[in-house]
């Protein structure tokens, strides 16, 4: 569960269907452009073109929807999401593993049996000790990820990792091909919290003061033969890897190969002129057209090769209950009726990159209901202040980033409020301790343009972490509304309780209406992927696991020998 940035490719998981928002013949419904469907030759070099670098080559570092997908090339887990268009990029499937793993004890206890012929770039054997290990890894102090493996499994209170503190007793390895964990509570939905990066496998005793961020050891059919920070990174064979234990990853390619610090406006001009490598390329880190290049791939070449779909998050503002007329549901109401969603949609470049949001949930989710509690109208609004007694006007404080998207969004927001007499103050942070900012409740003022994404396929990861009032923190604070509501605090922990992971989902769809009618964010946007692989590309879909992005385990290159 992650904030999004509103910037391509700073996402985490998203889930479910990846449903297509543009019309025309490169389009489709499951995110595969027609002249890039083509299965894969073997051979080639997939040429990436990047702004940035990726935050850790680590997994027990790195965490977001780019980094993620990339991970999948050099490292495997004992599960994963699956590859393909549509559903098929965010089903759970085994990995490593023979199964999804069996589960005892209310499902508190989990047991997991590894393939055969498993074995890192060294040649040294993937066993449960490997596997042990590499989890452990999340207890150092010194590394981040994901949450799940400290919040799921059991452990000391003083316990800091392999490297400080040994041997973790709540995974066992009563053989090399077993491994069992005990968690701390029932968790039905275990196998999705093992896709998480800081999952994966790693030789014991390896990997200490962040090694593997310069030199990983690969489990998957590709591993580093260069990297410099920044600048490029290429990978090539993994010749320990075998196909025949991996249902996953097609690996066509003979190398990747990146190139970093390029800016948008360069990484669209040169996916749409083509010239030399271009043709074997595609946009790294998701890659969105930009909204100044639209109107230049109406042509029906480049409409064969585009790739359209949800990005699989929410965009959203959200409202401090606790401050000075926020506090009031009916004020809070008034400003849901009174945003103007289509003037965010063209904030965000017009309907081909975003569209309006309603429910908090994104469309990509599993379980979601859609429904529209506050549809535009002024006068609705209006009424409602009037009843609150401040139709004479206020002033709040909107947080906000810089960039160019959250600036128009902001404005926009600010000309809807204007009509109600709500006078907008844009305060401006920088993008680099935002986050930090509106996460510290002593710093937090009025409204936040803000975004959330799902880490898998369940409405778990999405709307605990920013309603349950229990989960309010002085910093890291993730409940920017700061709503604490017991009706909603008591619901939360039910649909925890429950044991069927799909009427669980189904359940969080109904919170998010319940959660709604409280009025403590207003969804904007639901944006959109919007990519264009090289003319030479083959195997490219967007996934909705990896930020909208490319699925890189299943891209390669349609003539290999060009």
């Amino acid at each position: 569960m992650r904030r999004s940035t509103v910037v391509p490719g700073v996402t985490l998981l998203s889930t479910l269907m990846l449903t297509s928002c543009t019309s025309g013949s490169g389009t489709s419904s499951d995110g595969a452009g027609a002249g890039s469907s083509k299965t894969p030759a073997t051979g080639g070099t997939v040429h990436i073109l990047a702004g940035a670098d990726f935050s850790h080559l680590d997994p027990g570092l790195g965490w977001d929807g780019g980094v993620n997908n990339f991970y999948r090339l050099i490292y495997r887990g004992l599960t994963t999401v699956g590859a393909g268009p549509g559903t098929e990029s965010t089903k759970i499937v085994p990995d490593l593993a023979t199964d999804l793993g069996t589960s005892s004890d209310d499902a508190k206890t989990w047991t997991y049996h590894l393939k055969d012929g498993l074995a890192f770039e060294d040649g040294a054997a993937i066993d449960s000790a490997a596997v042990k290990f590499g989890i452990e890894r999340a207890w150092d102090p010194e590394m981040g990820g994901s949450p799940y493996p400290k919040e799921l499994i059991e452990a000391p209170a003083d316990y800091k990792g392999p490297y400080e503190s040994g041997d973790l007793d709540s995974i066992e390895t009563p053989d090399a091909k077993t491994v069992v964990f005990h968690l701390k509570k029932s968790f039905p939905d275990f196998p999705s919290a093992l896709t998480m990066p800081n999952f994966t496998p790693f030789p014991k005793g390896t990997g200490a003061k962040h090694a593997f961020d310069t030199k990983p050891v690969a489990s998957g059919p590709y591993k580093v033969a260069s990297y410099v920070h920044g600048t490029s990174l290429k990978l090539v064979r993994n010749t320990e890897w075998k196909a025949s234990t991996d249902k996953i990853r097609a690996a066509k390619p003979d190398a990747f190969e990146w190139t970093f610090g390029l800016d948008a406006a360069t990484i669209d001009e040169r996916m749409l002129a083509g010239q030399g490598t271009d043709v074997d390329a595609i946009a790294g880190n998701a890659g969105n057209i930009q909204p100044a290049t639209l109107s230049r791939i109406q042509t029906p070449q480049l409409e064969a090769r585009t790739l359209s779909g949800y990005g699989g998050c929410t965009t959203y503002m959200g409202m401090n209950t606790t401050r000075k007329y926020l506090s009031d549901l009916r004020v809070r109401k008034a400003i849901e009726y009174a945003v103007d969603k289509d003037t965010i949609v063209a904030a965000l470049g017009g309907a081909k990159l975003a569209t309006k949001a309603s429910v908090i949930q994104p469309p990509t989710m599993i379980g979601r209901t859609d429904y529209d509690l506050y549809p535009h109208n002024v006068a609705k609004a209006k009424q409602l202040l009037a009843e609150a007694g401040v139709s004479g006007g206020f002033t709040l404080t909107l947080d906000n980033r810089p960039d160019p998207k959250n600036t128009a969004m902001a404005v926009a927001i600010q000309e809807a409020l204007k009509p109600l007499n709500i006078k907008v103050k844009i305060n401006t942070i920088d993008t680099s301790s935002y986050y930090e900012v509106i996460g510290t409740t002593a710093k937090q003022h009025d409204l936040a343009v803000t975004g959330w994404c799902p880490d898998w396929a369940s409405g778990s990861t999405f709307l605990p972490p920013l309603f349950d009032g229990r989960r309010i923190t002085p910093t890291a604070n993730t409940n920017i509304a700061q709503l604490d509501n017991d009706a909603i605090n008591r619901r939360i922990d039910e649909i925890a309780a429950m044991k069927n992971v799909d009427a669980a989902n189904k359940a969080y769809g109904a919170l998010d209406k319940q959660i709604m009618a409280q009025a403590p964010v207003v969804p904007l946007a639901y944006e959109k992927a919007l990519l264009i692989p090289g003319a030479n590309i083959a195997g490219a879909y967007l996934s909705a696991s990896f930020s909208g992005g490319i699925d890189l385990v299943s891209v390669g290159l349609k003539d290999s020998g060009k």
